[in-house]
């Protein structure tokens, strides 16, 4: 069930087209629903619109002449419009995160090709590694790193200088004292982790 992907002027739309008595209070905000189809489409869904009072950031932020601010959800499942909501809540914005991060943080916001065959490899590749940035992050990481996304552990971690040193028949690599003891945390957890998964 994926979140509206509508305009922000076509969810404020959704929105303040509503009547009055269309809204039915739900925790600290009011929903409503509707339905609507897009362009060049005759299939039609369900929108429940959720509306709350517009609360200004402190510092930074523009004046928006807006009293409350709107959230459009889509869906296509047969429950209550709190049911819908509440899921949503609770499941929705945490897997949109985790796309977010898969889109961006793995480059997956534009296909290479035309060819939709190729498109679907690219994607089940990203997807692949995703999954196993996820599995190294949540199992081998030291805790510090479990909440970043991809950027800043690219940035903290992969991207630490080293030297390639070659002595006595053997490879080293060389990295400044404070990161030599997170690679060899790392190390000796994937070591573990492999022998456990065997």
């Amino acid at each position: 069930m994926p979140k509206g992907n509508l305009s922000a002027p076509a969810s404020r739309q959704a929105g303040t087209g509503r009547k009055e008595d269309e809204w039915r209070p739900y925790e600290n905000r009011h929903i409503a629903k509707t339905v609507h189809c897009m362009e060049k489409t005759n299939q039609a869904f369900r929108l429940i619109v959720v509306r709350r009072p517009y609360q200004p950031r402190l510092f930074g932020e523009e004046e928006i002449d807006l009293k409350e601010r709107y959230k459009v959800i889509a869906t296509n499942l047969d429950f209550e419009s709190e049911e819908v909501v509440k899921w949503y809540d609770a499941r929705g914005e945490y897997s949109e995160n985790r796309i977010k991060e898969l889109k961006i943080g793995f480059s997956m916001e534009r296909m290479p090709s035309s060819y939709f065959k190729a498109n679907a490899v690219f994607f089940r590749i990203g997807v692949l590694a995703y999954n196993l940035f996820r599995m190294f992050q949540l199992n081998i990481l030291p805790k510090e790193y479990k909440k970043h996304q991809i950027k800043t552990i690219r940035w903290k971690l992969y991207n630490i200088a080293g030297r390639i040193v070659y002595h006595s028949r053997k490879i080293f690599l060389k990295v400044r004292n404070y990161a030599y003891s997170i690679f060899k945390e790392i190390r000796h957890k994937t070591w573990i982790f492999c022998c456990d998964s065997s």
